[in-house]
Formats: C-alpha cells, structure tokens, sequence
C-alpha cells in the first residue's frame, strides 16, 4: 500500500506538482502577501478585535456549538446573522460551514431526479465535488461563452424536468467576471432552468455595499440561489446561501453538509454580523481596490500577449508550467512580494500561473514595485 502512495507521491514532486502546507514565515512583516483573499485588509485589523471584545456580553459567547445547527439548543447568534443577511438580500438566507459545505451540500441536495446540470467550465472544485456527489448528468460549457451554454440547454430542454445552471460570478483564479444579464436572458427563455450563482470572491469586494454583482441587478429577483463566502473579503468563517422560503426549508431537510456537521462557534456568527456591518460602510476602499485593479492590469498585460487580464482584485500572470511559476514565485518572494503559484489540477495543464490577489490597504506605489519585480523576474 505504502509503495502505490510513495508512486504517486514521487510523480507529483517529478511533475512540479507537490503540495506543502507552508510555514509561518518569521519575518511576516517583511514582504507584501498577495496571495490570501482579505479584499478588504479586514482580516488584519487588530483594532476590529479590540471593538469586538470590548463588549463584555460578546467575551461570554460559546467558542463552540457543540452540535449540528439542528441540534443546537443555542440559535440566537446563527438567527441574527441569518436575519441580517435576509434584511440585505430581500430573502431568506442560510449559513453553512464554509463554501465548500455551501456547494457541496446544496447542489447533492437540488440534483433530484430529472435534473441535468450544465456548469461553466472553471467552476470552482466545491461545485465540481457538489455536482458529482448529486450523482445527476451534467455537462460543461465553455467559460463564459453564453452561446455554448444556450445551444445545450436547447438540446437538452425537453430531456429534463429542470436545469440547474452553475456560475460563479467572478472567478477566483482568472479574476474575469459574469455576464449576468445574459444568463438571465437564457433563464427567460427556458422557465425551467434554476439559476445558481457563487459570489464567493465578490462578497465583501464588489456590488453596492459589498453585496456582490448579482444583488444590483436590476433582475435580480430571477436568480434562484446565490452564494457568498465570509472567510475573504468579510475576514471571519463560514457562509451562506439567499434562497425562496421553499428552498431554505428543503435545504435544511436535505442538504447533508448541514444536517451532518457541527455547527460553526456562536462567537464565529457573531463575529461575522460584526464584520459585515462593518464591510457595508466599506464603499471607498471598494472603489480604491478597483483602482489597484486598473492598475496591475496595466503592469501585467504587457507580461502576458496571450493572456487577457481583467482589471479585477484578482489577477493572474499565466507562466505555462509548474517549474516557471515556481521559480518565479520563489524570485518575488527575494523582491519580498508573496505570490504563490497556482498549479495544475487546480488550473488546466499549461496555464500554471502566479494569482496576484490585492487587498484594499495597498498603494499604488506598491503595485508599482510589484511590476517591476515582475518585470525583472520575467526576464523583462
């Protein structure tokens, strides 16, 4: 048994491809990170902490749950998050554990029988494990290529009773965004497809009030799930899903990730609501990562002719192959900017690639020296 692991093993360390859990760096404080999701630099506010715990009442909150969210005899924590997140979103909203229990859980649950799925093609890897967990057919389409999507759902509309159709709305390795309005337009077109959006990498970063691109649509209403995340740009842990009242009701009778898991830490909930109503005041430091974005894309586009970058909070410098975006991040990391790379399975084979992720406490300064060490390491 032990040979077959050390095989593989041995042919992801030949490959570039081997994975370490990376130690705390001793000097921290000595490097810009960019490779963490803390859109906003929430996550190192000490200040935010001291707040938080000042109020004597939140120090007595339970550090655990102790049971499922269905057993728990404490709710008052996990109700209030849920009802602020209803009063945002104009819907009944449900947490989860993490993103991953969020994507896995509800679409096992949704995929009952009759159900096809068709997913964009760089969907993160919690929808992939979801989609294959429901056991349902499913099919991909091109990345954001809306006549792909279209074209199949024709083929396939009469096949199915529904159609659940999976997005994200900007996605976390390429930075690009959704083209909302045109997935509406096809959901129009065939009633029975369920719109599935994850906003995971946009809750917190982008929309009005940080509330992700799918709640200032003004059709907004037509999208049937959407998906945010709290351990990015909000800096706490968990998630949630906006749903009907229908939804809400059979997901908390089916989707197993939440029936089956110890529930988050009441103070973890409460530290959450915390932290959104701090992020929904956040709108300049929105609007001054989007400049960031702007500008790296200017640094990194001329690095990669094949490659278009999207302005974004998150950018990629595609290198096409493990060994270069190893080499390079270890460069940078002497030019003390933290960039890890990004490797295949997590992104197709030939696009490895460094994921440059901004965060609001940055200067333009910065992303200016960030693009001259790029341009250095790069041979440019």
């Amino acid at each position: 048994m032990a040979k077959h692991y050390g095989e593989i093993l041995d042919h992801l360390r030949s490959s570039g491809n081997f994975r370490q859990i990376p130690h705390e760096p001793a000097n921290a404080d000595g490097f810009i990170d960019l490779s963490g999701n803390d859109y906003l630099g929430l996550a190192a506010r000490k200040d935010l902490q001291t707040d938080f715990f000042n109020d004597p009442e939140k120090r007595l909150i339970p550090m655990t749950s102790s049971a499922s969210r269905l057993l728990s005899a404490r709710q008052r924590e996990y109700d209030r998050l849920e009802s602020l997140l209803e009063s945002l979103y104009s819907r009944p909203c449900l947490i989860f554990n993490s993103g991953y229990h969020a994507n896995t859980g509800i679409i096992q649950s949704l995929a009952s029988a009759g159900t096809l799925i068709v997913a964009d093609k760089l969907v993160h890897a919690s929808i992939i494990d979801g989609i294959t967990l429901s056991k349902a057919p499913f099919t991909r389409f091109r990345h954001n290529d809306f006549e792909h999507l279209e074209r199949i759902i024709k083929k396939e509309a009469s096949s199915y009773e529904r159609i659940i159709v999976i997005t994200e709305s900007i996605y976390s390795m390429d930075g690009d965004r959704n083209d909302i309005d045109s997935l509406l337009r096809i959901k129009r077109l065939y009633p029975h497809c369920i719109l599935y959006i994850d906003e995971a990498h946009a809750f917190g970063a982008e929309g009005a009030k940080g509330l992700g691109l799918c709640r200032e649509n003004p059709h907004y209403e037509d999208i049937d799930i959407i998906v945010g995340t709290f351990g990015k740009a909000c800096a706490s842990a968990g998630a949630f899903c906006a749903v009907s009242s229908e939804l809400r009701d059979y997901l908390v009778n089916r989707a197993r990730s939440l029936i089956f898991s110890t529930a988050l830490p009441p103070i973890s909930a409460a530290w959450t609501c915390f932290m959104i109503e701090t992020m929904l005041d956040m709108d300049h430091e929105r609007q001054h990562l989007r400049k960031l974005g702007k500008r790296l894309q200017l640094h990194l586009q001329p690095l990669s002719p094949h490659f278009d970058i999207t302005a974004s909070h998150i950018q990629p410098l595609v290198l096409g192959s493990s060994a270069r975006a190893i080499q390079t991040s270890e460069k940078l990391m002497k030019e003390g900017f933290k960039v890890l790379p990004i490797r295949t399975p997590t992104v197709p084979p030939g696009t490895e690639r460094l994921r440059i992720s901004l965060n609001a406490t940055l200067k333009t300064e910065d992303i200016d020296r960030l693009g001259d060490a790029l341009k250095k390491t790069c041979g440019q």
